[in-house]
């Protein structure tokens, strides 16, 4: 990947907080297509922003969507709590992303999840993803070759999933995180830097309402998802840590019966970090400050520390819209738009999605189609391939 020693040399300091910075422009997947530095600017620093990557082709293809969308074998990273409503009594999916094409050919993402339904009220799933950054070649600030480095992420998961009453579910999810950025390699001047470990969990819920409009039985849903609650990730073993990406979603679905054979359904979601807005590293007080500062501190302020206000809170609240269009639950039609305010990442694209199902298996891809001028996330393709284990059970028999 020849972007990466230029990136490298750039930086010249090899301390764990420009790796990690490193990591972010290369990935683009936090927050951050960064622009000039302006006043206005406050990109929300965060470690760990291949959590925030949407991993399957579905929610991908309306726009990154996906809080109160009906459930599918997916569910896992949008609202676990839908699992109970979910009409296959397990299943499994398995999803590839070739991330930034544009730039470079080896950073990918690959995303495994299942369920298991005990009975209609009670489900248990799990997910494993892992990021891939490739190979980077890496040099000290004087220019000194340090070979080659193979960074990776990776998060296990597991929830549990319960319908509170006949509409209502909740589900609760812990998560393991590992992030290896250098491979263990010796920083400049002897810093030793280590693979991060955190712990996160979710917090989800779900409500679907049948309703009557006109005479078609549609359904209207609503959802909700606290996700990576968790501690502080470190890489020196030092008192120097950062914030992984906690983040509060909510969602609304409206899914409509156009006739026997068709269904539409309109889906919007909206979030937002739940993490420090305020640049903490420009001063040693402040990074200080920073590192001294819980996790529990963290989402806390961040209603109310962004330096330009209830304004700029405002802005850091990212939406997104998206429908998706079935025949007769076999093929699928999905477009979309997410929005990003332009001083927090300036990220905006339509996205565009299909797939088709075939008895107990489905294959899904999308397709992102940026607006924002060099956004490297255009042109990026997800594909997920799924299967009813119960059915597919049952079919062998």
């Amino acid at each position: 990947m020849n972007i990466i020693p230029n990136i490298i040399n750039k930086r010249n300091s090899i301390t764990m907080r420009k790796l990690a910075t490193l990591f972010v422009f290369l990935s683009v997947i936090s927050l951050c297509v960064f622009s000039e530095e302006e006043p206005q600017n406050h990109p929300i620093h965060i470690a760990v922003p291949s959590l925030t990557i949407s991993p399957e082709a579905r929610g991908a293809g309306m726009g990154d969507v996906g809080a109160a969308t009906t459930a599918d074998v997916s569910s896992q990273f949008w609202n676990p709590a839908k699992y109970v409503f979910i009409e296959s009594n397990a299943g499994m999916s398995f999803s590839f992303t070739p991330w930034l094409r544009k730039l470079v050919e080896d950073i990918n993402l690959s995303y495994l999840v299942g369920y298991w339904k005990f009975n209609e009220k009670r489900a248990l799933s799990a997910s494993l993803r892992y990021f891939s950054l490739g190979e980077i070649v890496m040099y000290d600030w004087s220019g000194n070759d340090w070979g080659s480095a193979y960074p990776n992420e990776l998060a296990a998961d597991v929830a549990y999933s319960q319908r509170l009453f006949e509409n209502f579910s909740a589900a609760v999810a812990l998560r393991f995180i590992y992030s290896d950025l250098n491979n263990g390699k010796n920083m400049s001047g002897g810093t030793e830097v280590y693979p991060g470990i955190a712990v996160g969990a979710d917090v989800a819920m779900y409500y679907r309402l049948p309703i009557q409009v006109y005479s078609g039985d549609a359904n209207w849903a609503l959802g909700f998802n606290l996700s990576n609650i968790g501690s502080k990730i470190t890489y020196d073993k030092s008192a120097s840590s950062s914030f992984i990406p906690t983040n509060l979603r909510l969602g609304t679905s409206f899914e409509y019966p156009i006739d026997e054979y068709q269904r539409i359904s309109i889906n919007a979601d909206a979030y937002k970090y739940l993490v420090p807005t305020v640049d903490y590293l420009k001063t040693a007080d402040n990074r200080d400050y920073y590192n001294d500062m819980t996790a529990l501190q963290g989402m806390l302020s961040s209603f109310y520390d962004a330096p330009g206000g209830f304004k700029e809170e405002m802005q850091e609240i990212t939406w997104s819209v998206g429908a998706e269009y079935a025949y007769n639950n076999q093929f699928f039609v999905r477009a979309g738009y997410f929005n990003e305010h332009a001083y927090k990442g300036n990220r905006k694209f339509f996205t565009a999605g299909a797939g088709f199902k075939l008895n107990v298996f489905q294959l899904d891809a999308s397709y992102v189609v940026s607006i924002a001028q060099t956004n490297p996330l255009d042109q990026t393709l997800r594909f997920s391939l799924s299967f009813d284990l119960y059915g597919l059970k049952n079919l062998i028999r």
